[in-house]
């Protein structure tokens, strides 16, 4: 999907009270960005923040770090974010995840990979989110138990996704095969969610857990 130029992108991103610059320089130091010990929750590939303003507002005493690799999409998702209630438990970051281990040091409980690319070429595999590669540096930002939970329409990622989280040792404590068609889930639903679902296409989740 082709998206449109946004000419006061690093304006908008500058002045932000959500996006954090230098962002090599808070790893450990978490507690000290949100001035508090709650669990941080992290998210790759926010969009336009839709699904991660949702669930700063629900769990206030979560806090919450957004990843975009997209600067125009991030500042979309800011304009969007700016009249609504201001949440002091949530902040952005314009970034790569490929170097999300130089972000956290054993500070994350849970991971929310929602609608990921999905990179349907075999030479393309390390470039998944729930690749081996991925995974390993997974190991670096979490604390305790690792907790993924992942969201997609696309069948093919969904069964590689399970196969790679099983074979690295974790454990699938929760799945759905059609999550719109269950009511005992919580569920935000981001703009890839609602644009998919309205045309028919099945939305598929799990939750994977791997402990110490």
């Amino acid at each position: 999907m082709r998206i449109r130029n946004l000419k006061e992108k690093d304006e908008i991103l500058s002045k932000s009270f959500y996006v954090l610059d230098n962002r090599k320089a808070y790893k450990g130091k978490w507690r000290d960005i949100f001035k508090n010990n709650n669990p941080l929750w992290v998210e790759i590939g926010t969009g336009k923040c839709k699904f991660i303003y949702e669930m700063a507002k629900k769990y206030k005493d979560v806090n919450f770090v957004g990843i975009e690799k997209v600067d125009t999409v991030l500042a979309l998702g800011i304009k969007e974010i700016n009249d609504l209630d201001k949440l002091d438990n949530l902040r952005l970051i314009n970034y790569d995840a490929n170097n999300i281990d130089l972000l956290f040091n054993k500070e994350v409980e849970q991971l929310f990979l929602n609608f990921s690319d999905p990179w349907p070429k075999t030479r393309h595999e390390k470039r998944r989110l729930t690749s081996l590669g991925f995974l390993k540096k997974y190991d670096i930002i979490f604390c305790g138990d690792k907790i993924i939970n992942f969201k997609t329409d696309n069948r093919e990622l969904f069964e590689y996704s399970i196969m790679s989280l099983t074979n690295y040792g974790y454990k699938i404590v929760d799945i759905s095969l059609d999550l719109h068609k269950r009511e005992d889930v919580y569920n935000v639903i981001t703009e890839y969610e609602k644009k998919f679902s309205s045309k028919g296409f099945n939305i598929y989740y799990l939750k994977a857990i791997k402990t110490l």
